[in-house]
């Protein structure tokens, strides 16, 4: 494991807005001001979860006898952060970062992912993935077509980058560490069998709030901290407006209703002028409908019955 007092931005040149190019389209104004409020419950201690998360790394490559970790860097926080966290973990000869845009909208923040993997040493390669999905969605029935589709199409991409990011773990005898936080994985904000799937998930038991508690700590650069968290689909698409709050919101109802299991009006009393009582009970409905991609395919359970000899 690495040195705990440096951290892995310290390889190289950290970018900042000028080293990696961003977006006419990219929202200039300033984050939303409950983006910055203070979580009022207690979390995790930033500290604390650095050596958790790096020691959980460390422990679940050697397990598997592999060499090291396959990362879908996006340009984004979570995936920064866990980039980081592996390099801090393994060393950056052993991680290796998959940038993989599929449009205009994708561009810069590929060209952020490109300057963020050169800044931690990694070796990391960016994959167009247009060629790709056009041929996908050619090749597909008529009756399922993807154009003008923005779910349907998000999720065939995303499954598009989860099968690269295998057959780059098989090729180099790697394990495919995803990204995923736990405020994505209560919402099923993931697609099942893309973002979805992975071997290990080092944030997935961290909020959103709690990842970006960590920033400070792993010297993430501010302008990754500073982005609107977005899928990256659509033109000006943000987290926020799917799922109908900010994360600071969201992560507060998850832990009041997830965690300990209040109703959906205590917890809008709790909250008092932060969240009326609707918006908690569609995020808490948004957790109960996407079970599903929590869980395992469910098989018939019992012992099969013998047959009976006439």
């Amino acid at each position: 494991m690495g040195d705990p007092w440096s951290t892995a931005f310290e390889s190289g040149a950290v970018p900042d807005r000028s080293a990696a190019a961003t977006s006419s389209e990219e929202d200039p104004s300033p984050r939303d001001a409950s983006d910055d409020a203070g979580d009022p419950f207690d979390t995790p201690d930033p500290a604390a979860e650095r050596d958790r998360i790096r020691a959980f790394i460390d422990d679940a490559v050697a397990a598997a006898s592999a060499d090291g970790l396959v990362v879908n860097m996006s340009g984004g926080l979570d995936s920064t952060v866990t980039a980081a966290l592996a390099v801090e973990a393994l060393g950056a000869d052993r991680v290796y970062g998959l940038i993989l845009p599929c449009n205009k909208i994708g561009a810069p923040h590929a060209r952020d992912a490109e300057a963020l993997a050169d800044a931690l040493g990694i070796e990391h390669d960016t994959v167009h993935l247009q060629p790709l999905f056009a041929q996908f969605g050619a090749a597909a029935p008529d009756r399922f077509d993807l154009h003008d589709e923005p779910v349907r199409s998000g999720n065939a991409i995303a499954r598009l980058r989860m099968a690269m990011a295998y057959l780059a773990a098989n090729a180099t005898n790697r394990l495919v560490c995803g990204t995923t936080n736990r405020s994505e994985h209560l919402l099923g904000y993931v697609t099942k069998h893309g973002d979805g799937a992975a071997d290990l998930l080092p944030l997935g038991h961290l909020y959103k709030t709690d990842v970006r508690a960590l920033t400070d700590e792993l010297d993430v650069p501010e302008f990754v901290v500073e982005k609107p968290p977005t899928a990256g689909f659509l033109p000006g698409q943000r987290d926020a407006d799917d799922l109908g709050a900010t994360y600071d919101v969201i992560d507060a109802v998850l832990r009041l209703g997830v965690d300990r299991g209040l109703a959906p009006e205590t917890i809008a009393e709790q909250l008092a002028d932060d969240v009326g009582e609707e918006t908690v009970e569609d995020l808490l409905a948004r957790h109960r409908a996407s079970a599903h991609k929590r869980t395992t395919p469910p098989m018939p359970t019992g012992r099969r019955c013998d047959r009976q000899e006439n």
